[in-house]
This record gives structure tokens, sequence and C-alpha cells, in this order.
């Protein structure tokens, strides 16, 4: 087993050059057909891809003729010397051998700054990304000052930018939870086991994805998602699994008994929530955007491989060791269990006390963070993402203030009809838009499609043109035309759209699936929903810190980061893991308390029981996740601070909040309803889970 996972790492050492960039739009919305109509009667539109901004010297201007020579010899070597990663100059203010200048358009008006349109070799985002990164470093050029900017400079900054995260993260991570792990179990063999199963799955998930990406394109966010869930859920699974059979030898068992009874408890308990989370991974399927699949062929991957580690090669390692197990470690870190076990029996005695006491002001308060989820707004992926100072971010910003009419993110109208007059009635009245920054041009035919017209206008705020985009899309059109709205705001429109059409159905499926399995599970209809109201308010609370910090601006300063709206698609992304995580800890939580009960004892007890049980190991695998996804928070990309700071909150609050206070208050509140389920249902499903 260990040889066949090792071998399938060593296959996906080369994931990095089989992921693509794309995938951040839905196939099946207008703006994606406006696109494709767009390519096959006109070619793909290169004019975006690297923007070539250059600042005359101090006391000169770009006409100068010293510097007019060296900036026309330098764009013509461009194409010269990579010639398959440099399709041509598309258009620049000085005259090139593929490009006419056009000084008007390429030029400010006081001439302190042009610039040059370069087109990247290529048909798709990956082999683009790729030729972009092959030339970089040809984009400088001694003694000129010049700035990069482009469609394809700001998705490789992203790239490379999630790259040196996940590089990051693993240095920082990785360390810092070998030393919790020591602290936990007192011992390095013990320690050891998880963070080798943590290493084990993230390889082999490195491995099965580039199997899958000989058939599907997976976007780059994969690798990330891999090593964070990876690690995070792997090393937890570990834990569970080396947790319960020191406790079994603890308790006088023989070692061949131990591994069984762990496999039989928390094995079991740890298939049942990977099962859980791969559920509410696979709800992100729902979604059509690549980039959001490419998440969940990451999330549904690792986990299965954390669990089928856990109860393979962890048992097999332990049935090895046996009582070994705890060599090599600090007799006072082991005696820590016990002291700690005092703390979780104060607890857990006054939420079991006065239930109602804890539930209402708790509610109330998590009621008060979700309050700012009434602000949220959305948006979509941009230079902002990148830090402030970031070079390409700034030369962005800086293109986009000299030359508003010359945004890389126009809002484009496609015209169908063999009728050109048709096209320009459409002209005219598109040009009565709101939010537009200039007209439109006048509508170009196609020479391959010539029923194909195209246009485009900038916009005042590309990142908010739903206006925009509505009334375009509702211009009457004669008889026989059809107007397609594209370009980059209409992509962003469309997946917000998505999302708001999907997200219900996403969230069905998850809380429909999740209730049947911890019905199997535990034989009460109670328990499943009492899980899901208490999850879905964590995740709204989560989301109302969310909203402050990154819509609302508080923190922005601290965090290095401009408010700006949520990512769609990152929202989405958040609630699959945070819904799925919150579950996983629940079904360690109840396995415990159903366990406790099936020996004899009142609903009440088995809650303090479970509760005190799993109260150090559930805190301990939170803090192994929050280490693991804090790694992330220094990110420098907002995407990915997202994910972190949610994830961060949401175990927070899991692990304190609603595992230590909700949940035992509301099971005693409830008490011997929690396991209540109609006679029909049951068919003498009694809840013997152990963990």
């Amino acid at each position: 087993m260990v040889a066949g996972l090792l071998a399938l790492g060593g296959y996906g050492l080369g994931l990095p050059d089989h992921l693509s960039s794309g995938g951040w739009d839905d196939p099946g919305s207008e703006s994606v057909r406006a696109m494709s109509l767009r390519e096959r009667a006109f070619g793909r539109d290169h004019t975006g891809d690297v923007i070539l901004l250059f600042h005359a010297p101090a006391g000169r201007t770009v006409d100068d003729p010293e510097f007019s020579r060296t900036v026309t010899g330098y764009l013509n070597s461009l194409p010269q010397g990579h010639p398959d990663e440099i399709a041509k100059i598309n258009g620049a203010y000085w005259p090139t051998e593929t490009g006419v200048a056009q000084r008007s358009i390429f030029g400010t008006a006081d001439r302190d700054a042009a610039f040059a349109s370069v087109a990247i070799a290529g048909d798709d985002d990956t082999t683009l990304i790729r030729n972009f990164h092959r030339v970089t470093d040809a984009f400088r050029l001694p003694g000129v000052d010049m700035e990069v900017a482009g469609g394809q400079a700001v998705g490789a900054a992203l790239t490379d930018t999630m790259t040196e995260d996940q590089r990051r993260m693993e240095l920082l991570a990785i360390p810092a939870v070998a030393v919790l792990l020591f602290f936990l179990f007192g011992g390095v063999v013990a320690a050891a086991l998880p963070l080798f199963a943590g290493g084990l799955t993230v390889l082999a998930a490195w491995g099965v994805l580039r199997v899958i990406t000989s058939t599907v394109a997976v976007n780059s966010f994969a690798s990330p998602v891999v090593s964070m869930i990876g690690l995070g859920l792997a090393v937890d699974y570990g834990l569970f699994i080396v947790s319960r059979f020191r406790e079994e030898l603890a308790a006088g068992c023989e070692v061949r008994d131990a591994v069984r009874r762990s496999v039989s408890t928390a094995g079991r308990t740890v298939v049942f929530s990977a099962v859980i989370v791969v559920v509410a991974s696979s709800g992100v399927l729902l979604f059509p955007q690549n980039f959001l699949r490419s998440f969940a062929y990451g999330a549904m991957v690792t986990v299965a491989l954390a669990a089928l580690t856990a109860v393979t090669v962890l048992p097999a390692l332990l049935s090895v060791l046996g009582r070994r197990v705890d060599l090599l470690g600090v007799r006072w870190f082991r005696a820590a269990g016990p002291r700690s076990g005092v703390f979780w029996h104060r607890i857990i005695g006054l939420v079991v006390k006065h239930p109602l006491a804890v539930l209402i002001p708790v509610c109330a308060g998590l009621l008060l963070l979700i309050a700012p989820v009434a602000d949220i707004r959305f948006g979509g992926v941009s230079e902002l993402f990148l830090p402030p100072q970031h070079p390409t971010r700034v030369a962005q910003q800086d293109f986009d203030a000299l030359f508003p009419l010359r945004r890389i993110d126009p809002v484009q109208l496609i015209i169908r009809t063999g009728d050109p007059r048709a096209a320009g009635t459409v002209w005219e009245q598109a040009n009565h838009a709101p939010g537009l920054a200039g007209h439109f041009g006048v509508p170009r035919r196609s020479g391959t499609q010539p029923d194909v017209f195209a246009t485009d206008a900038p916009l005042l705020d590309p990142h908010n043109a739903s206006a925009t985009i509505d009334s375009l899309r509702s211009i009457a059109a004669p008889p026989g035309t059809t107007v397609l709205v594209g370009g980059s705001p209409a992509v962003q429109h469309d997946s917000l759209r998505t999302l708001t059409d999907r997200m219900p159905w996403m969230l069905l499926l998850v809380l429909s699936a999740t209730t049947v399995l911890m019905f199997l599970a535990f034989g009460s209809l109670v328990l499943p929903l009492k899980a899901a109201v208490l999850n879905l308010l964590g995740l709204g609370a989560t989301l109302g810190i969310l909203t402050w910090i990154f819509v609302d601006g508080y923190g922005a300063q601290a965090l290095g980061f401009t408010p700006q709206p949520i990512m769609s698609l990152i929202l989405v992304v958040v609630v699959a893991v945070i819904y799925g995580l919150s579950t996983d800890y629940e079904v360690f939580l109840l396995s415990r308390i159903a366990e406790a009960r099936s020996e004899g004892v009142s609903t009440t007890e088995a809650v303090r029981i479970g509760t005190v049980r799993t109260g150090r190991i559930i805190t301990a695998a939170a803090a192994i996740l929050l280490v693991v996804v804090g790694a992330f928070a220094f990110s420098d990309l907002l995407m990915m601070q997202y994910i972190a700071y949610g994830m961060i909150a949401a175990l927070f609050l899991d692990a304190t909040v609603l595992r230590i206070l909700l949940v035992p208050a509301a099971m005693t509140l409830l008490g011997e309803w929690c396991w209540w389920a109609p006679k029909w249902l049951r068919r003498g499903s009694e809840s013997d889970s152990k963990s």
C-alpha cells in the first residue's frame, strides 16, 4: 500500500506542468457563447495579452528620437527572438515590423507615456500562460522605465503567487504540526505517525490529480487545496486512530486487540466522516465553472486518500510498533491528558447543568456575527487580488489610469445578422446603456463569417456592471438579429447569476445527503437536523466575519489588502469546506456520545461522557487544521486569504462555541428526543456507532 501511494506521489511531482489557469467562467452562459462566436469569426482576441507601458525619461517625451529608436528596436526583437512564444506586436505608439503605429490610441496627450500591445502565441489558457512564463524575462528593457500589465501578466502573477503561498504553507505548517503533535502525544514516534499519513496523502493526491488532468482540465487552484486539506485532514484522521490505539493499550488491551478496536471504532468514524466531507465537496460539482470542479476533484480525492491511509497504513504501522508507539517520549507531556480531562469535566458539567443559560446567549452572539452578511457583495477575479505593491497590480492600475478608454476588460457586443443596417440599429441603442465610459465603436464585420459583427466599449466600473449588462441584454434587436453580450464584466455577471441560481440546490443536496448519512449512522432524525441547524449558524457567523473583514474593510490595513467584493466562486468553496468540516467534527463527537449511551447511561450523562472524552482530541484536531490553514493566512493572494480566514473563523467557532457549548446544551435540553425517528424508518437501526 505504501509503495503504491509513493509511486503515485512520484508521478504527481510533475503535476504543476499539467494544470490550467482557466476555468473561471460558466461554459453555458451567454458571455461564453459570445466569446466563442467572436473567436470563430475574428480569431482569439490577443490585444490584451500583454501591455508594455513605457514612461518617457525625465524632461523628454516618448517622441524623443533616441528613446523611440531604443523602444522600437526592442519591440521588433520580441517576436524575432521568441517566435514560438510571442505571435506579434499587435500595435504600438511607434511603428513596428508586425504592428501599425496609432499615436492617438497608444500615447497619452502629454506624450509622457505610451504603450504597446503584445500577442502571446496560443489558443488555450494553459498554452498562453506557459508561453508567457517562458518569456517573462524578455519583458525588461535596461535603462527604460517600463511596466508590464495585461491579462496574461495578471494571470501569471496570480498563479505564481499561489505557488509561492503553497511552498510557504508547506515550510511553515509541517514543522508547526510536528511540534503540536509532539506536545499532544508526548512522544516522537506517536507524533510522527499522523504526520507521515499526511505527507503520504498529499503525495498520492498529486498523482491522482495528474491522472485526472489527462482527461479534463484542472485549475492550478487544486494544488494548494490538496496541500491544505490533505495535510490537515490526514493528520486529523491519523490523530484519531493513534489516540484511540493508545487509549485501548492504556485500558489493558493486547496490541492486536487494540488495533482491531481502534479500526472498528475510530476507523469506522473516520471513514464515515470522510464520506460526509466528500459529499459536501461533491455538491460543488453542481456548478459548471471548471475552477470549482477542480476544487471538488482535489478535495474529494484528498479526503478519500486521507481516510484510506488512516484505516490501512496506520493500523499496519501500529501493529508493528505495538507499545513502542510511546518511544522517545516525555512523561510530563503524556500526563497532560488526565489534567486536561479535569478541565473538560468542569466546563461540560456547567453546560449540562444550565443548558438554557448557555444556549440563549451563545445563539444571540452567533446571530450578531451573522448580521454583517446583509452587506455582502460579490465580484470576480482581478489584479486587485494581488498585494497593493505587487508590480503587476501597480502596472495594471497605472495603465487603467493613463488610458481609461483602453482597459483590457471592456464589455463586448457580438451581433449576428445578415443585414448591416440591423447591426447599426443595435449599435445605436447600445450607446444609450448606463455605466459606459465611452461609446461603442462602429461594429466590425468578420472577414470569414460576414453575418457576424463585433464592437466593444469601456466601462466606468468593470467590477460593478450589472446594470449595464442587463440594459444591453434588453435591447430590442431587429427580426433575424441575435445580440450576445460578452467580455470580462459579462463573465463576472454570469458567474454571479450561476452562484445565486445553484447555491440553494447545492445546500439542499448537502443537507439532504448528510441528514441521510447521519440517520444511517445514529438511527435518529433529530440529531442530523440539530447538526444542520447548528452548522448553518456557524457557517452564517463565518460569512459574517468574512464580510466584516474583506467587504467592510475592518483590518484591511493590518492585513495589507484592498476592501472589495468577495469573489463569488470562492464563496462556494468556503461554504463547502466549512460545512463539511463542521459535520466532520460533529460525527466524532456524536459517535462517542452514542457509544456512551449504548452502555446504558442517560442521554445527559452520555453527553457529558462523550464530550469529555472527545474535548481534548477534537480541540487538538482543530488546532492542527488551524496551524495548516493559518499558514495561508500570510498569503499575498486575497483569494487564499478569503479561504484561510474563513476556515480559521469556522474552526475556532466549531471547536469552541459549537462543540463545547451548543451541542451539549441542545442535546441536554432534547434529552431522549435526541434519538427519535419514526419506527418505519428505524428498522432496528439503533445507534451503535463508536469512535
